[in-house]
């Protein structure tokens, strides 16, 4: 008898376990805002990409249309050239998303933590 209740006890714990997991899988962002208009995502490793946001889930997979690679240079991973390359229709995984901005709105700005010199 003691046993089952042990087991009774478990299952419960893991019935309110589940919830947790259900809460936590709850996406903090609301992309929903941005659906049909152009995004930029940085992403782990320094890739970036340009498109426009067709849909979304709770762990932050996008997807992405008309999308453009913009290309990096082969010396230094982390900056960006001029060149693009077009990719269409894309699957984000959402591990791997840095960053997401919106395209209007953006532009460069130079890098005020640079000293000149000179």
């Amino acid at each position: 008898m003691a046993s089952k209740e042990g087991g009774e006890k478990t299952k419960n714990a893991q019935g309110t376990g589940d919830n947790k997991e259900k809460r936590r899988k709850e996406s903090i962002l609301d992309l929903s805002k941005y659906l049909e208009k152009s995004i930029r995502v940085k992403f782990a490793g320094g890739r970036e990409a340009a498109g426009i946001l067709k849909g979304y889930d709770p762990l932050l997979n996008l997807v992405l249309d008309n999308t453009t690679e913009f290309l990096r240079d082969p010396d230094d991973p982390y900056k960006l050239l001029d060149d693009t390359r077009a990719l269409g229709l894309v699957v984000c995984r959402g591990t791997s998303v840095v960053l997401i901005c919106p395209m209007d709105g953006m532009e460069a700005i130079p890098n005020p933590f640079i000293t000149q010199e000179g």
